[in-house]
């Protein structure tokens, strides 16, 4: 009998501003439901067999009575809304304080650190920015002088872009790990490479060869899944945000497409043993939440909606999938950061009715889900089974 659990982190799709979203500048935010609002109505038919339109009002969307899975909003319990903070608590780890973020830009110390370090001839930037906007701004200052381009946003990241041919992606790396170094007294939780190509204003656009450097997470969900025998499989940016703790096979996709593709292949892959599949589509965040483009956005959910049959048709009784997200980046709402929102649990349990639950407080109840579905002893203790485990 299988015994696979799917986790697939759609990254921003939010649904909804939580109590607090007002706390941290996010009054009325609504990911999905602005998003379906300013296409003229989304159409994602086979999350709608599962329950999706029982968690919001999104234009186009039904409300099925007999929905085949089980579905929940759930609330972030960490006072954040970075990805990082989103993932592990997913994982069982609350993050009491927030991370520190840098509006100003970073301390003169640091910078100065970090170029001493790294043996780069300055650095252009340090300021909060769009990804997107400062390499139109400083690419052809970067490329004449070869200093690399270092930026942060509303989240906790010390950002180093750099053009991935002329300053080098080996170059760039070996950078970022020494500022990974640098930034733990500052308790900055992501040190984030983001080559781009390109040759002047307006040619200049960002690989997929971007890396996170996280700071590494306490004990969590995916460290007892390894050590009682549960092969743990990371897609895109998972093995990143857990500092490569708690993983044993790995793909370290760039996009949507290529990180279905591959969870398609793991599932394939996991068939004889007991296995946990972690991935994060970034697609969502990278390319269309920060750059406010709720088209592309709208796109890239029909993109994943029309995919799913093709991994929901490999399970059987004793496998399951989950897809939820990690906060909000409403593509309307002003600014260009994440969003303070409820997210989704959207599941599908072989085996098991339909079920639409009520609003769960932390979104650990996916770890806790997947901790009991394997039946893993845990030093974690918080969360609740969002399904009861079925016999096997």
């Amino acid at each position: 009998m299988s015994n696979r659990m799917i986790c697939l982190v759609a990254d921003s799709l939010g649904i909804g501003a939580l109590p607090d979203a007002a706390d941290f500048g996010d009054l009325g935010a609504d990911t999905l439901g602005h998003t379906a609002r300013f296409v003229g109505g989304i159409r994602l038919p086979n999350l709608e067999k599962l329950g999706l339109g029982h968690l919001g009002d999104f234009q186009g969307i039904k409300k099925l009575n007999a929905p085949i899975g089980v579905v929940a909003r759930l609330g972030e319990k960490s006072p954040a809304k970075d990805t990082m903070t989103g993932h592990w608590e997913m994982a069982g780890v609350i993050t009491q304080e927030p991370f520190p973020i840098f509006p100003k830009g970073f301390p003169p110390e640091l910078i100065q650190s970090f170029i001493s370090r790294s043996q780069v001839p300055g650095i252009l930037g340090n300021l909060p920015a769009s990804g997107t906007t400062i390499i139109d701004e400083l690419g052809e200052e970067h490329l004449r002088t070869l200093k690399p381009i270092v930026y942060t946003s509303g989240d906790s990241v010390f950002q180093i872009a750099a053009h991935e041919k002329v300053f080098g992606l080996k170059r760039l790396y070996e950078i970022c790990e020494m500022a990974r170094e640098l930034t733990l007294p500052y308790q900055i939780a992501r040190v984030i490479a983001r080559p781009f190509v390109g040759e002047s204003v307006g040619s200049f656009k960002r690989t997929e060869n971007r890396r996170d450097y996280s700071m590494s997470p306490p004990p969590n969900a995916l460290d007892d899944l390894k050590a009682h025998g549960v092969d743990v499989y990371s897609v895109g940016k998972i093995e990143d945000i857990f500092a490569h703790r708690g993983v044993c096979f790995s793909n370290h996709t760039g996009n949507n497409l290529s990180s279905l593709r591959a969870t398609e292949a793991f599932i394939d892959q996991a068939k004889d043993r007991p296995s946990f599949i972690f991935v994060n589509l970034v697609d969502f965040d990278m390319l269309y939440g920060h750059r406010r483009d709720p088209k592309g956005y709208a796109t890239a959910l029909e993109g994943l909606d029309a995919f799913l049959p093709r991994l929901i048709q490999k399970l059987g009784v004793g496998d399951g999938l989950m897809l939820t997200a990690d906060h909000g980046c409403d593509p309307t709402y002003r600014g260009t950061d994440h969003t303070r929102e409820y997210v989704p649990m959207v599941g599908y349990f072989p085996g098991l009715s339909g079920q639409v639950l009520a609003d769960r407080s932390s979104f650990a109840d996916i770890g806790k889900t997947v901790l009991d579905w394997f039946k893993t002893p845990s030093q974690i203790q918080i969360g609740s089974p969002l399904v009861c485990v079925p016999k096997r």
